[in-house]
């Protein structure tokens, strides 16, 4: 199973919750995938041993300067305006490219082939009782989706996959959420956060996985996510109030199950729940 830990926002504690689901599943092989490739936390919280690292690389245009005869079809094929020819030299622009292979497919004269530029790693550590996998996109690269994609390659057959996701509702998240069995929504009872919880609803359903909703520095505010929930008849899955004690532990990088077995439990039952919502 793929359970994804996404919000519409940074901030509202996806870290926290998938640290500590992670922890807390019983009797089953989990591995726990940060996601959040351009500033991955989950390492914070535990101590390991490096396991593997693999590279990852995405296509980029070369042109072959002898082969060129300056027709231009790749500079007008490519959607992203990532090539571009200038009276007799041919320019690439490797941060707008989307490797799509438009420009080297297409080229008449065969003068373009694809050079694979490294853009990111994985790394796998063993945590104890699980494997934590970290993607980590390169200083430089902006494109993280296929960082993303090789880190949930790394994906248990056989298990839970817990996987951190970045903060917002663009590329990277769709790429992270996409083919998950369900997806928790972790959210804030402030304006800013229903806000972004409405876009982050929409992008699930979009993607037709099943949702539900995690309420963290639960308060007397909370009633405006409430009323989102109900009347979008989405499951509010748990609470986690806001209580110093938690945000100590959190800055500390332990966590809460470990600081608190009572949490454990609760933990626990918020797996249950969501594999009643994926079997339901």
């Amino acid at each position: 199973m793929q359970i994804s830990i996404a919000s519409g926002k940074g901030g509202t504690g996806k870290t926290l919750v998938a640290t500590n689901l992670a922890l807390s599943i019983p009797d089953q092989p989990v591995q726990l995938m940060d996601c959040d490739v351009e500033e991955p936390n989950a390492h914070i919280f535990f101590q390991g041993q490096p396991v593997s690292r693999i590279t990852v690389t995405r296509p980029v245009p070369k042109v072959d300067a002898e082969k060129c005869r300056h027709c231009g079809t790749c500079s007008e094929v490519c959607a992203f305006n990532a090539i571009a020819l200038l009276d007799k030299m041919v320019l690439t622009f490797d941060d707008l490219c989307h490797s799509c292979g438009a420009c080297w497919y297409l080229c008449p004269h065969k003068a373009i082939e694809p050079l694979e530029k490294e853009i990111g790693t994985v790394e796998k550590t063993d945590v104890g009782d699980m494997v934590l996998v970290t993607g980590k996109l390169k200083i430089g690269s902006h494109i993280s989706p296929p960082v993303i994609k090789k880190v949930k390659e790394q994906s248990l057959p056989e298990g839970i996959n817990i996987i951190d996701g970045p903060p917002g509702s663009s590329c990277p998240v769709m790429e992270t959420v996409e083919g998950t069995d369900y997806c928790v929504l972790v959210t804030e009872p402030t304006p800013f956060g229903l806000n972004d919880l409405t876009l982050a609803v929409k992008m699930v359903k979009t993607l037709g996985v099943p949702c539900g909703v995690v309420i963290n520095r639960d308060g007397p505010d909370s009633v405006m996510v409430e009323e989102f929930c109900r009347d979008n008849n989405i499951k509010i899955l748990m609470r986690i109030p806001l209580d110093v004690g938690i945000a100590e532990s959190y800055a500390q990088g332990i966590p809460l199950v470990k600081e608190n077995p009572a949490w454990k439990e609760r933990f626990e039952k918020l797996y249950r729940s969501i594999v009643e919502e994926v079997q339901a």
